[in-house]
Parts: C-alpha cells; structure tokens; sequence
C-alpha cells in the first residue's frame, strides 16, 4: 500500500491508528469484510476491465491469486477441526450438503465423495422448495454443511436458520466470518475465493 501511494510504511500504519486500529491486521480484516459483503461480481469485472493487462496477463494473475487462496487455506485452518468435523459426519445419520448456483459443482463434489465413502449424503438441486423441503426432514442426529459465498445467497442462508431452528448441526464452508453463513451457522471454514474472475475461485474450497 505504502509503495502504491508512494508514502513511507509508517505513514500508513500511524493512519490506520488514528482510525482507532490498533495493528493493521485488524484494519486488513474489515477492509476484507467491507469488500466481500458490498463488493459485487459485477463491480470485480467492471474494474478488472478497466486495467490495462493483456489477455497472458490476467491468466497468470488468475494462477497467483489461486495460489494465494491456497496458502491462506494451509495458514488459516487447523487439521484438527478437519478431523472433528470428519467425526461429526461419522455420527450423523444424514449429510445434507446446501450449495447454489456456482457453489452447486461443490456441494455436488462434497456429496459424492462422502457418499462414496458409504454416508449418507446428499445435495439437493432445483428449486427453493426442493432445499427447504429437504431441510425439513433433517433431525439433531443429520448434519447441514451450507456452501455460500460474499454476500451469499438467501436460499443457502435460509436453508442453514431452518437447520439450526430445529436442532440439526450446521457447518458453513464461506469466505469470511463476518457473511451470513459465519453468522448463522454453529462453526464455519474460511476459505479464500479471491479471483480476477466475476465469477470467484473455487480451488481453495474444493481442496
């Protein structure tokens, strides 16, 4: 940022202090927050249009970005909860995986590996009747996993309060803690979606 603007590092950190933060981790952390929820995929392509980068470019940028997300990924997610998690779908009678629009190639993916480990999984498709009918037979003995992202969509959110009103465990799997997903659900997995792309990465969630 600093080279950005051309100003000494410590310029920008005695700034972010008189904004009331203490390290600039913690502004980092809400400037993220600020552009998953109001930032909209049409507003990353309108931008994105506007640089001046051929088309080789913006491939290689895309492939940086995904690996970004996933060193983030290694960072910032313990294998324990991993492991925990794992013995939450162990017990649970059913899996119902929730992912929409993009989000449903992962909540499919999710659902098919587990079901070929013998669980009892599924993602439902179609209508947001279809989700919320499915969400009604789940019981405290199944488990949700809710896939969204950003500003996350309201089918996704709506299946995971339904889950939790009556009783039934919920994991989300979004890009922030402070989404809708992070906030409704009993834990959450943070993972980077950050893309060049209106249409987001999905390399860090499917690992």
């Amino acid at each position: 940022m600093a080279t950005r603007y051309q100003v000494d590092a410590a310029t920008i950190v005695r700034t972010i202090q008189v904004l009331g933060y203490q390290k600039f981790a913690e502004f980092v952390s809400d400037l993220r927050s600020h552009f998953v929820t109001r930032i909209t995929p049409y507003t990353v392509l309108k931008a994105a249009s506007k640089e001046k980068k051929t088309v080789t470019d913006r491939i290689r940028h895309g492939w940086e970005l995904d690996m970004r997300n996933l060193q983030a990924l290694q960072t910032r997610i313990d294998p324990e909860r991993i492991k925990a998690l794992s013995q939450k779908v162990k017990n649970s009678r059913r899996i119902l995986v929730v992912g929409i629009d993009l989000a449903a190639a992962l909540s499919w993916y999710l659902s098919y590996g587990l079901m070929t480990l013998g669980f009892a999984a599924e993602a439902p498709v179609g209508s947001t009747g279809n989700v919320q009918r499915r969400t009604r037979t789940l019981t405290r003995k199944d488990l949700l996993i809710a896939i969204s992202f950003g500003q996350c969509l309201r089918d996704t959110v709506e299946a995971a309060q339904r889950a939790k009103k009556q009783g039934v465990p919920t994991c989300g799997i979004t890009d922030s803690e402070s989404t809708p997903i992070a906030r409704v659900c009993d834990e959450s997995f943070i993972v980077s979606v950050t893309s060049s792309s209106f249409g987001g990465s999905y390399v860090a969630p499917l690992l």
